[in-house]
Formats: C-alpha cells, structure tokens, sequence
C-alpha cells in the first residue's frame, strides 16, 4: 500500500473561452496580487491535467503533490480539469477551508461535474438562498429519525440480494458486486424505484457519467464527457414520467412522500405550489439535478468504501474475527429477545447502533484509503491564506490526510466532510455499510484470488483488478 494521502486544499475556476485565460493571465500580472508560485502547464485549459490523471490511476497522487511542494512550497498554483488550481497542504489548510462559512468559501465543482450533476444540486447552490430549503427537503428523509423506519426494509433488501447474487457461486468480483448492490439500495430506498428494468438501465447510464466526470472537458462525439452528457439527458427523459406520476399519486393521498427522498422533495415542490407559500417553492429542476447527485453520491463511494473494508477483513484474521463476534452476538441478542416475544427477525435500529467495532474498522479503512481525493470549493470574496491572495472564483478540494496520533483532531478526518459542509447522507451511508458487513460476514468467509492487487483511483480508489474473492459460506466451514 502506499503512504497516506497529504492533506490537500485544491481550487479550481473553469474558464470556459480561451481569451478568458488569456485576460486572466493579463489581470495576473498587471496587479499587485501576491499569487502562489506553480506551473500551468503549457496548454490552454488541458494545463498538468493529464499527469495528474495518470498519477491519480497509478496511486501516486500524494507522490504528484509532493514533488510540487518540494518546487514551490506547501501552498502552489497549476491547472487541472480545465481551471486554475490552488494546493494548500497541511492540516491548517482543512480548517482554514472547512471551518470558513459559506459566505467566504463555498462547496463548487469543476466543469465536467456540475455538467453531469446540474446546476441545481445542493453542492452548487451552497451559499445561495436555494441551499437551505433543499437540504431541509432532503434531511427530512435522511435524518436518523426518518431513517430508523427503513432499517427493516434495507436488512430484507440487503440480505435477499446477496444471497441471489451468490447463489452457486464461488467467486466474485467484490466492486462490481458492491456496485450493484448499493445502486440497488439507493434505487429502492432512497428513490422508490422498485421496476427491475428501470433500475437497470439508469445503472448503467450512471455508469457513463460517472466516467464522463472526472474526464478531459470536450464535449466532442465520441469523448467520454459527451457520453456522460448524453446518459444524463437519458436519465431526466427517464426520470420525468416518473415524477409526475409520484406526484399525482400524492396529490390523490395514495402515496407516502416519506417513503422515499425523491417522493419527499415533490410533495414539498407541489404543497409550495398549492398553498402560495413565499419561499420560492423547490422547482423539477431542482428535484432532477439533486436525483442525480445524491445517486452518485450514494453508491459510488459506498461501493469503493465496502470493497476496501473486504479487503482489509481478508487480510487480518484478527480484525475479521472481532467483527464477526460483534456481529454474532448481535443474532445471539435478537433470537433472545425473539424466545421472550419482544422482537423479530430484522435488523433494528437498536442492533444497528450496537455494531461499534464494525463502524471503527470501517472508518479506520477510510482514513488509510480515503473515498475521495477532495471536495471542492470557491472564494466567494477574496481572501488570503499563508501569505498568498486567493481571489473570489477560485476553487479549493481540501484531501485527506493522516494523522498518526491515537485522536485524530478536528478538520483532519474528512471522508464525510467537516465543520459546516459535513456529508447529509453520513447517517445512511453508516446504516447502508453496517447492514452489508452484517450480512457478509455472518454468511462467509473468504480469501482474496490476487494477494498483492494494486490501488488505481478514478476519482474514487478501485482495486485494479476488481477484487476477486473466493467465497466459502459459513455452512461449509
């Protein structure tokens, strides 16, 4: 494995036109301004991209920002995916970005992420008047009270895929299992999207663009970022049939808007419209873009997350054993309780919250193989860090980094964010992993078929060759 990512501050501006960078260039120079030193490449908007890229795939990010601190300094300009970038390193860097309010540094993503995204998602409009009222219409869903009566239905859900997608199978592929099966969950219940066929085709048009996002910003045919585009447009032409439907179905009081996040932003969207409120209702745009985002957003990274921790239970008996007494115990516990008639055979919360040991591997996995290289932001008013000016429109991406002592301090473990951008989904991102491990672990054992498998990130860190493990259920043991 290689080091532990250096803690990263990362801004990016897209510039759209080429004499944009050329009046930016101009504006550089004929001011005052003190600007972190730093190459931009030697092409327009391509910039060091493409080593960033390759380093990025070969693991060696952290490798690509220290030999540019050790040229420049901890604080140094390039250009990435199209815009001007700032890295800040250090752990003063996360608290400078991550404890600033919203009305100095905002939550803001590159060109080919907003594309696919839209304009619209709670990432974009943090800051704005818009933020508030659609991150109110989403934690009305996501927050653990609402979320306390999906555990049942998730453990049902969870327990029957895996066994169908194991079924007379030895050998799986974990991130493409892990893929499928937290797209599924999402599908069900964080959209209500039950149809079999739909949620097959949106898999895979959200495959194309989550590629599409993190690729060069040419919206040529045939590019990966035109595709990306091109499976968005599918998705909303998708999606939209289905909305007005839910939304009919609320009106006429057959369908729970709290069922389901999206069936919840739409009954929000139509009461605002019915009852004249002055807060300016939440628009189909706004429910869209945000479906697409928080999909993205959901299974992903819980997917990448999920794989690692395989991983890291194959390799140490230790951690694997303690686990699975953890979870065993917890079975021990339900069918006692099920003996004196005070419980059934589901996970609940109360199980959940009893799975402390799993939940610390799973956020010490996180901590050595963060699920994210960073989260963005802009300057929202010029401001200064270190000695140098960072002007308004600038973007930064704070990354990880390690800490080695036994407390980790604030703004230094950051794979749901910190201080006023902390992740929304933390809460069912945590009950999602929790319900899987519970599963797997209780079920099998197994052994990984490439011992030495490397680490390639696009933009989230995959195996390189998927992960291939040897299942033995428990029975046969």
């Amino acid at each position: 494995m290689s080091t532990f990512p250096v803690l990263i501050v990362v801004s990016v501006i897209t510039l759209l036109f080429l004499f944009k960078l050329v009046r930016n260039h101009k504006r550089d120079h004929s001011t005052k301004k003190n600007y972190p030193n730093g190459s931009m490449g030697f092409l327009p908007v391509i910039g060091e991209s493409l080593s960033f890229i390759r380093a990025q795939k070969a693991n060696r990010g952290q490798q690509w920002v220290e030999e540019r601190v050790a040229k420049y300094g901890p604080i140094f300009k390039t250009s990435l995916m199209g815009g001007t970038t700032v890295f800040i390193t250090g752990h003063a860097g996360a608290k400078f970005v991550l404890g600033a309010e919203t009305e100095v540094l905002a939550p803001r993503q590159p060109v080919t992420i907003a594309a696919i995204m839209g304009k619209h998602n709670l990432f974009e409009v943090s800051g704005t008047k818009r933020y508030k009222p659609l991150r109110r219409a989403m934690m009305s869903f996501l927050k653990p009270d609402s979320l306390q009566g999906h555990i049942k239905r998730m453990d049902v859900m969870v327990n029957r895929h895996i066994d169908m997608a194991t079924k007379g199978i030895e050998t799986i592929t974990t991130i493409s299992f892990m893929k499928k099966l937290t797209f599924h969950v999402a599908c069900q219940i964080l959209f209500g999207i039950t149809d079999d066929a739909t949620e097959q085709a949106l898999y895979e048009e959200f495959g194309h663009c989550f590629e599409a996002m993190w690729s060069a910003p040419f919206n040529f045919p045939g590019t990966t970022f035109r595709k990306g585009i091109r499976a968005r447009e599918r998705i909303v032409k998708k999606m939209l049939p289905i909305m007005e439907k839910r939304k009919e179905q609320i009106k006429k009081g057959t369908l729970n808007p709290m069922d389901d996040v999206l069936s919840c932003m739409l009954s929000l969207e139509t009461e605002a419209a019915e009852n004249g409120d002055q807060e300016e209702p939440i628009t189909q745009h706004e429910v869209i873009d945000n479906f697409v985002a928080m999909m993205i957003a959901s299974h992903d990274s819980s997917a990448s997350v999920l794989t690692w921790v395989i991983w890291k239970l194959a390799k140490d008996r230790e951690i694997y054993d303690n686990v699975v007494k953890e979870q065993m115990s917890i079975i021990y516990e339900r069918k006692q309780r099920q003996q004196q008639g005070g419980a059934d055979e589901r996970l609940s919360w109360g199980d959940v919250a009893k799975m402390k040991y799993t939940w610390r591997v799973v956020q010490e996995v996180m901590r050595v193989i963060p699920p994210f290289f960073g989260s963005f932001r802009t300057a929202i008013k010029d401001t200064s860090y270190g000695g140098y000016d960072i002007p308004k429109g600038w973007q930064f991406d704070p990354s990880r980094f390690d800490n080695k002592l036994n407390t980790i301090p604030p703004y230094s473990y950051l794979p749901f964010g910190a201080g006023h951008h902390t992740c929304i989904g933390l809460e069912f991102s945590r009950v999602e992993a929790l319900t899987v491990l519970h599963h797997l672990v209780t079920k099998f054992e197994w052994s990984l078929v490439n011992p030495d498998e490397k680490i390639t990130r696009l933009a989230l860190p995959y195996p390189e060759m998927g992960l291939p493990i040897n299942l033995v259920p428990k029975n046969s043991c």
